[in-house]
């Protein structure tokens, strides 16, 4: 393997509970290399998922956190000046379908759509990347896949993958995990007891019945792990719960009232 490329390989195995049977049915699609969009809310697991499948896999992940300043170049390559001129750097895509490994771009949505654009040759049966500045044409790599995940729920007209995008994908559908999946992942991953971890679910469920209804957005499993993370650092579960599961996600007096007296309920 190429030395540029070691330094993505995922050599410790991530901690990823299966939900139902996405594990098998990545492993299937990437068998074709079928590029995949994994779909679902903020904090749910999409990203542990592709390092756990790239691991599995034994294939090396460079992961791309999309935003609205990315450019094209930033995702492709570049020419950069040093002392001996000039000398073309690749980007993580560049390098991805280079040398085979699985280029992830997290919340693509986040990008202009003039950016995204420039990933439709390698999402069909082409398969090649155009390096237009410098004159190249990359043919991927057999080993490359291209993943990319969105929040559904963010999405408005405006700011949504065009058709001719999400077509060209196959797709997986996440969502926070059943509540005994969701307390074993918290135990394991936040370092509590089943029943510490039990309380902090039974708070995120509640929450997630506001979604829509003050809440843009439910506690997420992360979010769940970084509270566990502090009360298994002794800190007191209410102050711990108010730090990492009320104040983060909403501003409204009202709301937080309703939250922390959900958070009493359990500690």
């Amino acid at each position: 393997m190429n030395d540029v490329i070691k330094q993505y390989i995922v050599e410790k195995e991530p901690y990823y509970h299966s939900v139902t049977d996405e594990v098998a049915l990545y492993e299937a699609a990437y068998s074709v290399r079928m590029p995949m969009m994994l779909k679902g809310p903020t904090g749910c697991g999409k990203t542990r998922f592709v390092e756990y499948m790239a691991w599995k896999l034994q294939k090396p992940l460079i992961t791309v956190a999309c935003n609205e300043d990315m450019t094209a170049s930033d995702l492709v390559g570049r020419f950069l000046l040093d002392a001996n001129g000039t000398r073309w750097q690749d980007g993580p895509l560049a390098l991805a379908a280079r040398y085979g490994a699985i280029c992830y771009l997290d919340e693509v949505v986040e990008a202009r759509q003039d950016t995204t654009v420039v990933i439709h040759p390698l999402t069909d049966n082409r398969r090649v990347l155009p390096l237009e500045k410098k004159g190249e044409l990359i043919n991927a790599h057999p080993d490359f896949q291209l993943v990319i995940s969105y929040n559904p729920g963010y999405q408005s007209l405006m700011k949504d993958l065009k058709q001719s995008t999400k077509q060209r994908f196959g797709a997986l559908d996440f969502n926070y995990p059943s509540h005994d999946i969701e307390t074993e992942i918290v135990t394991h991953e936040g370092g509590v007891s089943a029943d510490i971890a039990d309380k902090l679910v039974s708070i995120a469920e509640r929450a997630r019945n506001l979604k829509g209804h003050g809440l843009d957005e439910g506690i997420s499993t992360r979010m769940l792990v970084y509270g566990a993370s502090l009360i298994a650092k002794g800190v007191d579960p209410k102050d711990a719960c108010r730090v990492t599961l009320v104040r983060p996600i909403t501003d409204d007096p009202d709301m937080r009232d309703a939250l922390d007296a959900a958070v009493t309920t359990f500690f």
